[in-house]
């Protein structure tokens, strides 16, 4: 054999070696920990500051609760904490169901009166309290002075309305919780399929015992949630009786949490100590309610026709909202608009004392301009920030079942700044941020904060019932077809939610543009936002000027909501 017959022996291929493979968490571990992320942030913003005036409370043995609750006027100050709550929540309820029931009976001609109770919210708490005052005050008064004409009360110096008493104050209450009690109540009637009642009609029964058999089951979310709201927020006033109770005395809890932190020195702990009922009471309301609406999917019903009652004569339903709107809109605004033109605020008025100095008096003054910047721009950043946690808190609570000690946490903590007034918040933030690590007394950015954390609730809650109502076919369909969460959340739901997002943030703008007792508390002299200004004018007796300013305010209002129904259409506010 030859060399060249000798076979040759080729290396055998070497195999690469194996690539190392990066650490990948699964998609369900990405998502815990974003979740988790997002809730370690809110549970700071919110839970923290209650907790600091919790233990702020206790310290020294309770001292805190010695000082606030040995005082000889406490028991007067709860009782009438509680009678504001409870009076302005029979009112609020009774009228909200009322004006629901009304605008359902409309016919579409007169479809347009159904936005006519959301109108109210527009204008400011402040506005409302002080355009009453103008109005009912008991000597300048001039609803007043027009009744004192009647032979009744002919021959008297003052009266017959006192609007610095109690049960006036409950009254103004709660004609301003009313236009929330309807928001809730009406979006439950049309949200029942219409063939559940056409089906109970053929079936011959009566329409007394269809309301009560099937809508008023149906509509179990919206009376808990709306009696539930309404019910916190009179435990929470804070606008009326300030303002308004400052002439006889009237205290209640949240005046005494202001009072103790304003006073010098300023006296946390028995602040702490005062806000501690309204805290309890809020979030074992917030787990009650969570009890008695369980699944609330239970009450989703699906068709293609939504609530339209027939039948009925609706010159009386027209009316209905026709009136109130005059009492509670057009009447407080004409006492702001009478004042506001006149120099000074007397019972008498002639034509010749008109002027327009209260408005160039405003524009002319850089600190109220700032204010408006102010209010503008803080209620703009909240709101920008609020949408998207509150949408993808939204997400958890709706289609979290694989995360429900994440999602539990979540619905609490979102929940409880609806069930803890605002100016407990506002107390926690003033406590918490004058302080290290993060000193923000004073700027924007803490009015900012805790705008977040009072709007919370309302960017989650609306948008959870938009995707409730949406159930899950189409996010399904889109992870079926391939689409990631942030495509179907970009091109799927997102446009669907459009007109409750919309609301959502038309809803959100005008509640920050009317803030008035978180921003009274972490306010500084040079960060002033126009509640507080104007308080700071009322307190000073610059009345024509105070009347001037809440108009200011109610225009600012106005224009947010104008922009929103110009994006969204016309019936942004009908979406609330």
């Amino acid at each position: 054999m030859t060399a060249l017959d000798t076979p040759v022996r080729t290396a055998d291929p070497v195999e690469p070696p194996p690539a190392r493979r990066g650490f990948a968490l699964p998609d369900g571990w990405r998502q815990r920990l974003g979740y988790l992320a997002l809730l370690a942030v809110l549970a700071y913003l919110v839970v923290l500051p209650m907790l600091r005036l919790q233990a702020l409370a206790f310290e020294n043995g309770g001292q805190g609760y010695r000082n606030q609750y040995g005082r000889y006027d406490i028991g007067e100050t709860i009782r009438t904490t509680v009678a504001l709550a409870l009076g302005s929540l029979v009112i609020a309820m009774v009228l909200g169901t009322l004006l629901a029931f009304a605008a359902s009976r409309l016919p579409d001609r007169l479809g347009f009166l159904r936005i006519v109770p959301i109108l109210p919210i527009v204008l400011p708490a402040v506005a409302n309290v002080v355009g009453w005052a103008f109005l009912l005050s008991p000597g300048p008064g001039y609803l007043n002075v027009l009744l004192r004409e009647l032979p009744w009360w002919s021959g008297t110096d003052s009266g017959p309305v006192d609007v610095y008493t109690v049960p006036w104050i409950i009254v103004l209450t709660g004609f301003g919780l009313t236009s929330f009690v309807y928001l809730f109540v009406s979006a439950g009637m049309q949200n029942i399929g219409a063939e559940h009642l056409e089906a109970a009609q053929t079936s011959g029964s009566s329409t007394f015992r269809i309301f009560f058999t099937i809508v008023l089951p149906l509509l179990r979310p919206s009376l808990i949630y709306g009696g539930g709201i309404a019910f916190l927020l009179g435990l929470g006033q804070f606008t009326g009786p300030l303002l308004l109770g400052q002439n006889y005395g009237v205290q209640v809890l949240t005046t005494e949490m202001y009072r103790r932190v304003s006073e010098s020195p300023s006296d946390f702990a028995a602040a702490a100590a005062a806000g501690s009922p309204l805290v309890i009471l809020g979030i074992a309301l917030v787990l009650i309610q969570k009890v008695l609406l369980g699944n609330q999917t239970r009450f989703v019903t699906h068709g293609g026709k939504a609530f339209a009652p027939s039948g009925g004569r609706s010159t009386w339903a027209a009316l209905t909202l026709i009136g109130y709107a005059l009492l509670a809109l057009v009447v407080p605004l004409a006492g702001l608009v009478i004042v506001s033109l006149t120099p000074y605020w007397s019972g008498s008025l002639t034509w010749d004392m008109l002027t327009l100095d209260n408005f160039r008096t405003l524009g002319s003054n850089s600190a109220i301009v700032e204010s408006v910047l102010t209010s503008v721009s803080t209620s703009l950043g909240a709101v920008l920030i609020c949408v998207p946690i509150g949408y993808v808190m939204a997400t958890l609570l709706v289609r979290g079942r694989r995360f429900r000690i994440l999602a539990l946490l979540g619905d609490l903590i979102t929940a409880l700044p609806l069930g803890i007034p605002a100016v407990i918040f506002g107390v926690g933030f003033l406590l918490t941020y004058t302080e290290p690590p993060f000193i923000l007394y004073g700027t924007r950015t803490v009015i900012i904060l805790v705008y977040i954390v009072l709007m919370l609730p309302f960017a989650t809650r609306m948008q959870m019932t938009a995707m409730l109502a949406l159930g899950n076919t189409y996010s399904e369909a889109s992870a079926t077809s391939g689409a990631s969460p942030l495509v179907t959340t970009l091109r799927v739901m997102l446009p669907l939610m459009r007109p409750t997002v919309l609301s959502a943030v038309a809803l959100m703008f005008i509640l920050l543009t009317h803030e008035f007792a978180a921003s009274l508390l972490v306010r500084a002299s040079t960060t002033q936002v126009m509640g507080t200004l104007l308080f700071d004018l009322w307190q000073n007796g610059s009345y024509p000027l105070v009347a001037a300013m809440a108009l200011l305010m109610t225009a600012v209002t106005t224009v947010g909501v104008a922009a929103a129904m110009a994006v969204g259409g016309r019936n942004v506010l009908s979406k609330l």
